[in-house]
């Protein structure tokens, strides 16, 4: 019984318990949590009197304890602060002497007795009143309640872009029930209510004003103790009208019925744009701050919301992103996130957004593309023809590539869609790796979906996103709406040490760029081209809208990706999809 009245991760909890002095809590209570799979536990509560003392008080103890032994602890720390909040009060003879703090605990009003250990008090029934006397105050220890660990607003925050907690980490609490309330003020003492929600949009007014965000965090049973935080920095201007702004004037209603809207984007993740190389090198053009996570983010965000998306597929997503970020914003907007990182020691990889609206989670499934060539008959005939060459065998093989496959099922309509998302390899000379890559994944989806429709009693449909790094003049592009290449296709031979020789490749899909093959998606000072596609099944579905690209005048005004105005090297495609 102990297990299930008290679990709770402890995951943030040593990281954040030294910070929960700032926060202002309501603590007539004491907040009492077990941390899972171990044998401790924490309490917090606030202590306050007439001398002026005000300190919160958390503790970490072992559960086998005894009662007195956890007592004594409380009453020396609580002591500690009295007595030397007194020494600093004189009288006019002499100090004043220490106080001897009490302390009891109360199981439904009887006095605990020292020798019961926490374990079994704590693990009383879920009606019984726990009560902790310390001097003349009383507390009630809430066990479990919903909890906030951690919780801090951006360092950057501008007018016109959504700000959301750079860090919202809590156990028990239901976003959608949660009372979340924003202030302004320009000394940090005049505070101004200003909105409420999980998210604000700062307007220009409140351009040189600092943000503050309260949280009461509750779930359907109880409610727990406020939270308050604010930024250390004001909210600034911001960089003017964005072209993604003018593409959301295509997208500003939400499908219904049978059509639904579909996203892809590389992101450009923040691990390859923090470095001297990417800021003196990759992106001399674009200012440093621009390149900037903490700003990036705050573009891409109101770039993906604006786009009242039904899915999105992201890559070069970093985890740390995922986690704090795009998680947390889409959650609280009735999303559900996937996420899956790149093999090996790679921190960014794959997210697969959708509307819990329209579509329900069934399952996903993951492949490394290096890891199974070489076991599973389905591929055997590929590796037949490559694996006489070492060079090609090691390079392939070490990819940290991956896919990812979510399947869904439409709420409104009795059909199914498997929606699959990847990054292929990036490298001059690498085109034959990307054909070898993506003939593997295209494989890998058809033999999943003939195993799904063996048991399915509707239609499943295939979408397929991602950066592919591939321009539609490469063997991918063919493969997938042409259903073949020949074994004396250009790319086999993109490199003359790892040739590959005598392979033809099928497919069976009938598929279609839902974009078509604009002259680029991915646009920097020292390459372009498309790179980007959402490839659908025409046999099952048909596009209804394509969202115009930026056009070529505002992707050159500060002379390529990303800059100011554009968060990524890449551009978001964004396609309307229904089915037939």
């Amino acid at each position: 019984m102990f297990l299930s009245l008290f679990k709770l991760s402890n995951t943030y909890w040593n990281i954040n318990i030294r910070n929960l002095h700032k926060y202002m809590f309501k603590m007539d209570k004491a907040y009492l949590r077990h941390v899972t799979e171990t044998e401790q536990f924490q309490i917090s509560f606030r202590y306050s009197d007439s001398n002026k003392v005000d300190r919160q008080f958390n503790f970490c103890r072992q559960l086998k304890e005894p009662v007195g032994t956890f007592l004594s602890r409380v009453t020396a720390n609580v002591s500690k602060v009295i007595n030397k909040k007194n020494k600093k009060k004189k009288t006019d003879n002499a100090q004043e002497e220490e106080n001897t703090i009490s302390a009891s605990l109360l199981h439904n009003g009887t006095v605990v007795g020292d020798e019961r250990t926490c374990h079994d008090l704590f693990n009383s029934h879920a009606s019984d009143e726990i009560v902790l006397q310390l001097l003349d105050k009383e507390y009630l220890i809430v066990i479990n309640s919903p909890w906030i660990n951690s919780l801090s607003l951006p360092k950057s925050i501008m007018a016109n872009f959504p700000v959301y907690p750079a860090k919202f980490e809590g156990d028990f609490i239901d976003k959608n029930l949660s009372e979340f309330n924003w202030y302004k003020s320009e000394d940090k003492i005049n505070w101004e209510l200003v909105g409420c929600g999980f998210m604000y949009l700062p307007r220009n007014e409140d351009i040189k004003h600092y943000l503050k965000m309260t949280c009461l965090p509750k779930n359907e049973n109880a409610t727990g103790p406020f939270v308050e935080t604010v930024s250390e920095t004001c909210v600034e201007a911001s960089p003017g009208y964005c072209p993604f702004e003018t593409r959301h004037q295509f997208t500003k209603d939400r499908l219904i019925g049978k059509e639904f809207r579909v996203v892809t984007y590389n992101i450009l993740a923040d691990l390859y744009t923090d470095s001297d190389f990417s800021r003196n090198t990759l992106f001399p053009y674009c200012p440093p701050y621009a390149l900037s996570m903490d700003y990036r983010k705050q573009l891409i965000i109101k770039e993906l919301l604006g786009y009242n998306a039904d899915i999105i597929c992201l890559q070069e997503l970093d985890k740390k992103i995922f986690v704090n970020h795009i998680e947390p914003v889409f959650t609280a907007m009735d999303y559900s996130c996937t996420f899956q990182l790149k093999g090996g020691e790679v921190a960014e990889g794959l997210g697969c957004i959708y509307n819990n609206k329209r579509f329900r989670f069934l399952e996903s499934k993951t492949m490394l593309y290096g890891e199974l060539i070489d076991k599973d008959p389905l591929f055997g005939d590929i590796w037949q023809k490559i694996s006489a060459n070492p060079k090609l065998i090691e390079r392939y093989t070490q990819r940290s590539t991956v896919l990812e496959l979510t399947l869904l099922e439409s709420l409104e309509n009795e059909e199914l869609l498997l929606v699959a998302n990847t990054h292929l390899y990036f490298h001059p000379d690498a085109d034959h790796i990307r054909l070898l890559q993506g003939a593997v994944a295209i494989r890998f989806i058809e033999d999943y979906m003939l195993k799904l429709q063996s048991q399915a009693k509707v239609r499943i449909s295939l979408i397929f996103c991602g950066d592919f790094n591939s321009v539609p003049e490469c063997g991918i592009y063919q493969l997938y709406t042409k259903g073949s290449v020949s074994e004396d296709f250009v790319d086999w031979g993109s490199n003359a040490e790892e040739t590959v020789r005598g392979l033809n490749l099928t497919q069976r899909f009938n598929l279609e760029s839902a974009c078509g093959t604009p002259p680029y998606t991915n646009y920097t000072a020292g390459f372009f081209g498309c790179l980007d596609y959402i490839y659908y099944e025409k046999d099952n579905l048909s596009v209804t809208q394509v969202i115009p690209l930026p056009s070529h005048e505002e992707v050159m005004e500060h002379i390529a990706l990303p800059s100011i105005v554009h968060p990524s090297d890449h551009i978001a495609l964004v396609a309307d999809l229904k089915w037939l």
